[in-house]
């Protein structure tokens, strides 16, 4: 179970690029349109940043079978599920406001759906793999 968990992750991670790069493409930091924005870019880089770094730990997990790297992955994941989902929320409630302008609306729901999607099954996954380790 944990190699279709580390399988899963890195599919969501790779899906992740797709609204990334559309964000980017458009403009990303540059096109920003105001001071306060929806999308502000700590809050961009943080989210991939906590996933590759709970991604990284979660390898470590699946090579050397440590249990404190699966819960580490675990709780570097609940960071980048918290950032993941003030982002949907920023890019739901944003969409034709009065700050969905230029770079932010560059990311298309099937991107961000399936993203998201994949994010919820990694997080299950990685939970129930890490939870049935601890019990042995």
């Amino acid at each position: 179970m944990r190699m279709v968990a580390l399988v899963v992750w890195s599919a969501t991670a790779l899906s992740g690029l797709h609204p990334f790069w559309r964000w980017f493409a458009a403009g990303g930091i540059r096109r920003q349109p105001a001071k306060v924005t929806r999308f502000p870019v700590v809050l961009v880089f943080a989210h991939p940043v906590f996933a590759l770094t709970g991604l990284g730990y979660w390898a470590g997990y699946v090579l050397t079978g440590r249990l404190t790297d699966a819960w580490t992955a675990f709780a570097v994941m609940c960071g980048s599920a918290l950032f993941g989902f003030t982002l949907l929320t920023r890019w739901l409630t944003g969409r034709g406001g009065r700050h969905a302008r230029g770079a932010q609306q560059g990311s298309p729901p099937y991107g961000v759906v399936v993203h998201g999607l994949g994010g919820i099954v990694t997080f299950t996954l990685v939970l129930i793999t890490a939870t049935i380790a601890s019990q042995r």
